[in-house]
């Protein structure tokens, strides 16, 4: 890893054991084993730290799971991998999920451009207006299905996450039902 690396990985570690307030750029400079001056070259504030991380996070997330789709897969199929990829990304990866949740209530996801959460969302946004437009999906408005699926996807895994991982996958699948159940027309 190279020094910046070092830091956001030790900000990240601090930031989730810690909190933002409890953990100042020193304690986050001794971990990653650099100076407070080499940290302040590659962050400028702490917020500017906080900020970067998140992002990198949020953009290797995305990554992740709009990797896992194949262009045979139908609408639902990509909703599907999404979901499923999610939980699953989020139970090996459970400091930089916890991290994601931790900016999201706090003050700091203020301090993020609104383009960037944008392009942030932009597929899942996307997904949602393609299987509208399809009606594949109820004709409901977009942000309520994005606010709707994150806050079931969070529920499922809070569920799952002190699971035994042999009781974890049939959760999950039904949790994907469940929450496609709620979003189809029912016949």
């Amino acid at each position: 890893m190279d020094k910046k690396e070092q830091i956001l990985a030790s900000a990240l570690k601090l930031f989730v054991e810690f909190g933002f307030h409890g953990t100042p750029t020193s304690k986050i400079a001794k971990e990653a084993g650099v100076s407070n001056g080499t940290l302040f070259h590659y962050f400028a504030t702490k917020e500017d730290l906080i900020k970067e991380l998140y992002i990198t996070i949020k953009n290797d997330l995305n990554q992740f799971l709009f990797s896992k789709i194949t262009p045979e897969d139908s609408v639902e199929a990509i909703i599907k991998k999404v979901f499923i990829y999610f939980i699953y990304w989020a139970l090996d990866n459970r400091e930089k999920n916890h991290y994601i949740q931790q900016v999201l209530f706090s003050p700091h996801i203020f301090q993020i451009s609104e383009s960037v959460l944008m392009e942030q969302s932009q597929k899942h946004i996307q997904l949602i207006e393609e299987a509208k437009a399809t009606k594949i999906i109820k004709d409901l408005p977009t942000d309520l299905i994005y606010t709707l699926a994150n806050s079931h996807l969070m529920g499922i895994y809070n569920y799952v996450v002190n699971l035994p991982p042999d009781q974890q996958k049939p959760i999950i699948e039904n949790g994907f039902e469940m929450l496609w159940d709620m979003l189809t027309e029912q016949k």
